[in-house]
């Protein structure tokens, strides 16, 4: 089905999505926020900018951006896929639980903020270019990859992992990551640790055009949890 969003304001377009059962496919996105909430079962083609909380609650369905989204992408996301051919705002995949969203350029501030895992799922958030500061704020699970392609200073901004327990960071960089908190570890990942986020950034090398062997041949940081930071007591390390 496809959809003009010109003239529709953010309710009457999603009440449109929500009444198709196949895909749809949205043309002249402009801020409409709120789009794909809880969907499940369809792929979503988005040709604009979608507004606020895309994928929010988000539980198997596909949403394909092509350009920018603004902030709260997969906000307490389930499953399913996101992919943003272009950059996303700030708290990307806020208290994301399950499924995968790739950005192709940068994203904002503390994305993957209270990002969890349970059982089988696992999160993973990959960015192509940079994130902002607080990223990974109180991560409590899951995958986060930021690839850096273009950067050339660090790609991530200050206090990376303030208050994470749980998860992994991984940034792909030449340069020393500076400011980080008492909460997290730093060390460069080793082949075994790169190999398990390879698939990953295969799947993102495939949706975008990236050289994947030459992203892996790369150096990549990976940040864990300090064992003897202070909210080991009240969260279950992974």
């Amino acid at each position: 089905m496809d959809i003009s969003a010109l003239k529709l304001d953010f309710k009457a377009l999603n009440e449109q999505i929500n009444a198709e059962d196949g895909d749809v496919r949205i043309s002249d996105c402009c801020g409409h926020r709120f789009i794909g909430c809880g969907a499940k079962g369809k792929t979503i083609t988005i040709n604009g900018t979608p507004g606020n909380a895309l994928g929010a609650y988000m539980d198997g369905a596909v949403i394909e951006v092509n350009g920018n989204a603004q902030d709260a992408v997969g906000d307490t996301m389930n499953d399913g896929e996101i992919i943003i051919r272009g950059s996303a705002g700030d708290a990307l995949g806020y208290a994301m639980r399950g499924g995968s969203i790739y950005v192709k350029n940068d994203a904002g501030y503390r994305t993957g903020i209270h990002m969890k895992e349970y059982r089988d799922k696992k999160p993973v958030i990959v960015i192509g270019g940079k994130a902002g500061s607080f990223l990974g704020e109180y991560l409590a699970g899951g995958i986060i990859i930021v690839l850096g392609i273009g950067a050339e200073d660090v790609p991530v901004g200050n206090f990376t992992g303030t208050g994470m327990h749980g998860g992994r960071i991984f940034v792909r960089t030449e340069n020393e990551l500076e400011n980080l908190p008492a909460q997290v570890t730093i060390t460069v990942a080793d082949e075994d640790e790169k190999m398990g986020i390879k698939g990953y950034i295969s799947r993102f090398a495939g949706l975008f055009g990236a050289d994947i062997d030459a992203l892996m041949r790369d150096k990549f940081y990976v940040l864990k949890p300090n064992a003897k930071n202070p909210y080991k007591q009240l969260y279950t390390v992974n």
